[in-house]
């Protein structure tokens, strides 16, 4: 029974081959990204994509391969990439590549290949991370830009974090024709807390990311598989046997013919799969264990150092192994298990004092000679190593060089776990602060940077509150104030209240004169700024502009001068905004910092909007947006510029357009705070358009609906605004007169267009509506919101349509939201002017502006909206909506029959239609004669029955 031990045929997988085939197809149109491949461990994944990957090659795409390995969750980080990288490297050489990325940007990739140069100096550690995906995007972009390109990763299951954030990364943003991601996992090993669990639950939501199961062989397969292997067709009782006793995992197939089908079977997979390893001799197999304890992956030069063979003898020794398959050699003069599973069953048959001892022997060779790992792999792989050696010294000392060189190569994320694990060593160490060169305290305030870099603000948070329990602020102040200040961000990032206390605290343990005083001054004095306290901050920015200006702090006064710029903003001073906006941009280009270009252009595309010039918003959102991207910012001020370019397009009417910039933002994961704005303007799209689900999820996500507790003027104002839209659309103006009471009460407004005077002019329909069955609290509020409105300033025409429209001066409100653009702001300014003009006496007057206001309506399908303008067309008789009109009765008399259905008087129906009453007499008489009826109630039954009010 003995042949080949890996079949030579491809069996089976066809539906599987045709479905990636299929996927490639589409992803040359741009319209998939990805494929995530999972089976079983054996079932034939690797196999599966190498065929794939032959049929693209063949067909002249470009195939780079990478492969996560067992070590990666332990911090080897982007080893998947870096693969593939290299591969690239081999292939084209560093040059070419490099000219395929912006100018300098080759220096990014520098952490992780070295030859791409000295890597790039980043004082911004948030943003080198997301710098480098940028990278990796814009390669694969360029490279699909001269042929199809697929990229293979495989084992994802052992994906670092920083692989798996690039994954998700690229897997929502790679939208470039003519490439396609392919990724294998083992479904078998996620557990309920495996960390890839989330990541495939969130790319499953993905647009063109598709999932492919890939399910064990069939009986006929397998016969098939024994066929291909052994050289002629099995006897059916023996494929009968393998089949069941394999259950159809290819992998287990091939242990089983290497065994023998004579040979009894093994009790477990583990012992079949180690029966061919078995059956080598004797020095073969203890050099497998040796090269298990390396990983799956071991170099010649390693393996010979750690089993101090010489080459001659180490050849000799694998030649079996290798003849059997259970060892592949690979590039670079390496050695891999064929399989993983093989690997894996080899080293746990290592007994627990040797496991101690090669762990030991590999951490001892590498330490010696760092070339002996591919580059920037030694320190992590010293630290696995030692750390598996349980040498407790040892293993902190590596964890902790290990942890800085994830700092290097913006591997935040795996820092983490590195910096714990010297945490967790610590009392097992003496003078573990002389040996590393850092206290207990610094690894916490190292690991809480890591996790505020990685974006883990519930670890960051444990490591600020765990550092500053070790330290006295009578003696450490500036070093406590720093920590405040991390901590602050974190809890900032969860929208979490009390930020301002903290920050107090802060800045009264800097000494007054300093950058640690500056420091705290340009984040309390931005926090107050947010929250309406113009006064208090503009002091302290006055007091940190002299600072910086003294000590030479470029980019620290770029940040003050925004910080004033958003007192401005919320003073209503547009223009002088603008211009400290566009200072702060000039300092940042300068400075070269592109967290600061990126949020001074964010800022200005607000300020944009709020006097009216959206084409110049759009131009600069689209540019802000590139920057972004080319600096690495796109999940910080990035999603920032997306949410104003939405609110731009909101405002404008272009609202498809607004939802889809809104999706893609929001599919990159923004921090809670972002993601509450950005939901803000997706509801006030969703309560325009009567989408009723749809809001109630949102403002019930963001808190409105259970009116949690905000600190910022700008989210207390917007969070309003919708609450009261939400109770105007379910006809609930009581309900929207408590939360108008509420908001009024609030100490501080703002003279901001789109916050204080939006919020007026939707206070004036408050009222108009809540008027007859509230009259007091009305006219209360209308005496609060006049008050207001006093205090305001109007500063451009945004804040003076909005002003117009409060006023009740609709016609001249209409008239300048034409001349800004804004479709839903002129036709709602219509129908209230028609409204007026209605009660007046005026019907055609009404009915001409009904007219203008419902296709504007209709145009944005702001259905609540042409609803209003169609019920009050009717009770004027203009406009009439698009139904099949009576054959029996006018439109006039069908509105009228309406109303008497409904047993309203003569005197009602009169008021409700703006017509006399002895002019509805003359319908109801009309109408009595048409239907052949006597009564009004006759007439009701009769419309009932005859459906003349169905529409």
């Amino acid at each position: 029974m003995r042949g080949r031990s890996v079949s030579p045929v491809f069996v089976g997988r066809a539906e599987e081959l045709a479905a990636l085939s299929d996927s490639f197809d589409e992803a040359r149109k741009g319209t998939v990204t990805s494929v995530l491949l999972g089976g079983e461990a054996g079932v034939g994944k690797t196999r599966l994509v190498q065929r794939f990957a032959e049929q693209c090659q063949a067909d002249g795409a470009h195939v780079l391969f990478g492969a996560c390995v067992e070590l990666s969750t332990e911090g080897l980080a982007y080893a998947p990439f870096t693969a593939a990288l290299r591969q690239l490297v081999r292939e084209q050489g560093p040059a070419a590549v490099a000219a395929l990325l912006p100018g300098g940007a080759e220096r990014d990739l520098a952490r992780l290949l070295p030859e791409f140069g000295e890597p790039s100096g980043d004082g911004e550690t948030d943003t080198g991370r997301a710098r480098l995906f940028e990278q990796f995007l814009t390669l694969l972009e360029r490279l699909a830009d001269a042929r199809p390109t697929v990229l293979v990763i495989e084992d994802i299951h052992w994906a670092d974090r920083s692989s798996r954030d690039l994954i998700a990364f690229l897997s929502r943003n790679l939208h470039a024709p003519q490439v396609l991601i392919v990724m294998t996992y083992r479904s078998d090993d996620l557990h309920r807390q495996h960390p890839l669990r989330p990541v495939l639950a969130e790319l499953g939501r993905v647009n063109g990311v598709h999932r492919l199961d890939l399910p064990r062989l069939s009986r006929d397969e397998v016969a098939q598989q024994m066929a291909g292997i052994l050289g002629e067709v099995p006897e059916y009782g023996k494929a009968v046997k393998v089949y069941e006793r394999s259950e159809g995992i290819p992998l287990f197939v091939e242990a089983l013919l290497e065994c023998g089908v004579d040979c009894a079977f093994p009790e477990s997979m583990q012992d079949l799969i180690l029966s061919s390893v078995e059956q080598l001799p004797e020095e073969t197999q203890r050099v497998l264990r040796v090269a298990a304890a390396g990983g799956i992956r071991v170099s010649h030069n390693l393996l010979a150092a750690v089993s101090g063979l010489s080459d001659v003898e180490l050849e000799t020794a694998l030649r079996p192994a290798i003849a059997r398959n259970v060892l592949q050699i690979a590039d670079n003069r390496a050695y891999v298990f064929r399989h993983s599973l093989i690997r894996e069953a080899v080293h746990d048959e290592l007994l627990p004092g040797e496991h101690q001892r090669l762990h030991a022997r590999f951490a001892e060779e590498i330490s010696k000679d760092r070339e002996l790992v591919p580059p920037g792999r030694a320190a992590v792989e010293i630290a696995h190593h030692w750390y598996g050696a349980r040498n407790d010294t040892w293993a902190l000392i590596s964890a902790w060089e290990a942890a800085q060189k994830s700092f290097k190569a913006f591997a935040y994320t795996e820092a983490v776990p590195l910096l714990e694990r010297v945490l967790m060593l610590w009392d097992r160490v003496p003078d573990a602060a002389e040996l590393i060169g850092a206290d207990h305290t610094a690894v916490l305030e190292r690991a809480s940077e890591a996790a505020n870099a990685g974006g883990d603000a519930d670890k960051g948070t444990k490591f600020v509150k765990a550092a500053l329990a070790e330290l006295d602020e009578t003696e450490q102040p500036a070093r406590v104030a720093q920590l405040i200040v991390r901590g602050v961000a974190f809890k900032n990032s969860k929208s979490q209240l009390g930020v301002i206390a903290d920050l107090r605290h802060a800045l009264e343990l800097v000494p007054e004169n300093g950058l640690d005083r500056a420091d705290v001054v340009t984040v309390l004095s931005r926090h107050l700024m947010l929250r309406g306290e113009v006064a208090e901050a503009s002091e302290l920015i006055a007091e940190g502009l002299r600072l910086v200006r003294e000590h030479g702090d470029p980019c620290l006064e770029a940040d003050l001068l925004m910080n004033q710029a958003l007192g401005h903003s919320l003073n209503g001073e547009t223009e002088a905004t603008i211009a400290l906006n566009e200072q702060a941009l000039e300092i940042g280009t300068a400075q070269g910092s592109g967290r600061l270009i990126t949020r001074a252009i964010g800022n200005n595309v607000d300020s944009l909007v709020d006097v009216g010039r959206h084409e110049d918003a759009l131009r600069l959102a689209k540019h802000g947006w590139k920057l972004s991207k080319k600096y690495g910012r796109l999940r910080g001020s990035g999603l920032f510029i997306k949410n104003n370019w939405a609110e731009v397009l909101e405002s404008i009417g272009r609202w498809d357009e607004a939802i889809e910039i809104l999706e893609g933002a929001l599919s990159h994961g923004p921090a809670l705070r972002h993601r509450y704005a950005m939901l803000r303007v997706r509801a006030d799209i969703a309560l325009a358009r009567g989408e009723v689900e749809l809001v109630e999820s949102i403002l019930s996500e963001v808190g409105v609906l259970k009116d949690r507790p905000e600190e910022f003027v700008q989210d207390i104002i917007s969070n309003s605004r919708l609450h009261i839209g939400w109770h105007l659309f379910r006809g609930e103006p009581a309900s929207a007169l408590a939360v108008a009471e509420r908001v009024l009460a609030q100490p501080r407004q703002s003279s901001k267009a789109m916050l204080s005077w939006r919020l007026l002019a939707l206070l004036r329909v408050v009222c108009d509506a809540a008027e007859a069955t509230e009259p007091v609290r009305t006219a209360t509020v209308r005496e609060h919101a006049a008050a207001v409105a006093a205090e305001l300033s109007v500063s451009g025409p945004v804040a003076q349509a909005y002003q117009l429209s409060y006023n009740g001066h609709f016609d001249a409100a209409a008239e300048a939201w034409e001349r800004l653009s804004r479709p839903h702001n002129q036709s709602k300014a219509l129908l209230r002017a028609a409204t007026l003009a209605a009660r007046g006496g005026d019907r055609e007057g009404a009915a001409a502006r009904l007219k203008v206001a419902l296709p504007l309506a209709q145009a944005l399908r702001a259905t609540p909206l042409i609803e209003e303008i169609e019920s009050l067309s009717r009770r004027v008789g203009g406009v009439q909506p698009a139904q099949e009109p009576s054959e029996l009765l006018t439109p006039r008399e069908l509105e009228v029959l309406r109303l008497v259905t409904q047993g309203r008087t003569n005197r009602d129906i009169a008021a409700e239609l703006f017509i006399s009453a002895k002019t509805v007499s003359v319908h109801v008489s009309n109408i009595l004669a048409k239907l052949g009826v006597t009564t009004r109630g006759e007439a009701a039954a009769a419309a009932h029955r005859l459906s003349l009010l169905s529409s």
